[in-house]
């Protein structure tokens, strides 16, 4: 039972990893391409990587024998779940932004396009 769990917290962590390094590169490639949402896109997978490596050291508690070893477990949970915290709060105010950008281009849009129809109505008149 114990080979299964290890065999868990070492894949649920090199899953993490992996994550990290694609995305890292993907956000790389996307900023080369001027994505306006790459920043929002390598957010959410930051956050997906850190649930990875959150739920490899949940399965940690599982195995440790010690208190010291319990409590240096505890506190990684709890780095780990402030950051993805952070990180959901940065996708929430990213979109937020984003949102907002969007109405305010449709704004300028809706107000060419009346400056548009009333040029055309004094051309005709």
């Amino acid at each position: 039972m114990m080979e299964v769990v290890k065999f868990s917290i070492l894949l649920l962590e090199f899953i993490g990893v992996m994550v990290v390094l694609f995305s890292s590169l993907l956000a790389i490639y996307r900023y080369i391409k001027k994505d306006p949402h790459t920043r929002l896109k390598l957010c959410r997978a930051m956050a997906m990587a850190l649930e990875f490596k959150l739920g490899g050291e949940i399965l940690r508690t599982v195995i440790v024998r010690e208190f010291s070893e319990v409590l240096l477990v505890g506190c990684m949970i709890l780095l780990r779940a402030g950051l993805t915290f952070l990180i959901h709060w940065a996708i929430s105010t990213e979109e937020a932004e984003e949102k907002e950008h969007e109405q305010h281009c449709r704004e300028h849009i809706a107000t060419i396009k009346r400056l548009q129809a009333e040029a055309e109505e004094c051309q005709c008149k």
